[in-house]
C-alpha cells in the first residue's frame, strides 16, 4: 500500500495493493500493519455505503465527541469528488479544505480522521461510496457544515442535496469542539 499526503496534514490517499489475473482483480483496501507503520492508525467500528446519482452532494458530516471518528472513504463503483474541511481548533491548516476524486478504476481510499468534515460530489449514476468508521453512527452526536460555505469549488449544478443538508450551519458561524494534536 502507498500512502499519499496531502495538503492537510493527516489526510492521506490510500494506493491500495491490486493484483489482477483472468479470475479479475483483488483489492487490499486496508492492512493494520501498514497502517500503522505510516502512523494512520484505524479500528474498524461500523461499515456502511451509500448508491448516489449523478450530482448528488452528501456533506459535509462528521461527528462530535465523545464519539467522533475516523473514517476510511473508498469507491466500489461509480466515480466521485471527496472533499475534507479541517475542523480543529489551533490547526495550521484550520478552515483549508482538499478534494480528491476516487473511482472504481483509481481505487484509492481517503483517510480522514477525527476533527474533519466530510462530503462528496457524485459524478456518476449509481456510484457506491463505503465509509469505513472507527464509531457507529450517532444521530444524537451527528452534525454538519453548510456544503457551498467553506470555498470548495463543486463546478455547476443543478445539484440534488437533501434538506438537512442545505440546512447546516454556515462555516463562518461554526463553534469547532475538536482541537488540533488530540
Amino acid at each position: 500500500m502507498e500512502f499519499e499526503k496531502t495538503i492537510l496534514k493527516d489526510i492521506f490517499i490510500i494506493k491500495p495493493n491490486i493484483t489482477e489475473d483472468d479470475r479479475g482483480t483483488f483489492v487490499k483496501v486496508y492492512n493494520d500493519v501498514e497502517f500503522t507503520k505510516q502512523g494512520a492508525r484505524f479500528e474498524l467500528n461500523e461499515l456502511f455505503y451509500s448508491i448516489n446519482k449523478r450530482n448528488v452532494i452528501r456533506g459535509m458530516h462528521f461527528q462530535v465527541p465523545p464519539v467522533d471518528h475516523d473514517k476510511l472513504v473508498v469507491v466500489y463503483k461509480g466515480r466521485i469528488i471527496d472533499a475534507v474541511l479541517d475542523l480543529r481548533n489551533n490547526s495550521p491548516s484550520y478552515g483549508e479544505h482538499v478534494s480528491v476524486e476516487l473511482s472504481d478504476k483509481n481505487k484509492y481510499g481517503l483517510l480522514i480522521p477525527k476533527g474533519f468534515a466530510h462530503g462528496f460530489l457524485s459524478l456518476e449514476d449509481d456510484s457506491i461510496v463505503s465509509y469505513h468508521t472507527s464509531t457507529g453512527y450517532n444521530p444524537d452526536f451527528d452534525r454538519g457544515i453548510k456544503w457551498d460555505s467553506f470555498g470548495m469549488n463543486w463546478g455547476s449544478g443543478p445539484f440534488i442535496i437533501s434538506d438537512r443538508d442545505k440546512n447546516h450551519p454556515l462555516f463562518s458561524k461554526f463553534q469547532s469542539p475538536f482541537n488540533y494534536g488530540n
